[in-house]
């Protein structure tokens, strides 16, 4: 999609990207736990769902965030490859098969390079 408003995209225009699909927050959180489930083989018990808890909402809290992609459909002829629920299951993949970037992420190790290389 970016490589497609890079390139096709008027200058200063604006283009929503997105699937033209809508999720409530919870069921896309149940739906990753679901995917975790299966690339780690877990269920009942151990299931990631389980680890889910509730807390008091905050004021203006968003159920869901809903995006109108229908410009870029429009304007660009642009679709998303992937349904939703594969984009969400290959990122789930990913993430798994990239534990190594998450710790760097996670140890600061990241920031360091970037506050070395860009600040």
């Amino acid at each position: 999609a970016l490589d497609c408003v890079f390139h096709e995209g008027d200058p200063g225009e604006t283009y929503n990207i997105g699937g033209c699909n809508e999720w409530r927050n919870i069921d896309i959180v149940r739906y990753l736990c679901r995917e975790l489930d299966k690339e780690l083989n877990r269920s009942g018990a151990d299931s990631c769902e389980k680890l889910i808890t509730f807390v008091k909402d905050r004021p203006g809290h968003d159920m869901r965030y809903a995006i109108d992609a229908g410009k870029i459909k429009n304007a660009l002829n642009w679709t998303p490859r992937h349904t939703f629920e594969e984009g969400l299951a290959k990122t789930v993949r990913w993430y798994l098969e990239h534990k190594d970037w998450i710790s760097n992420i996670t140890s600061g190790t990241y920031r360091d390079y970037y506050k070395h290389q860009y600040c």
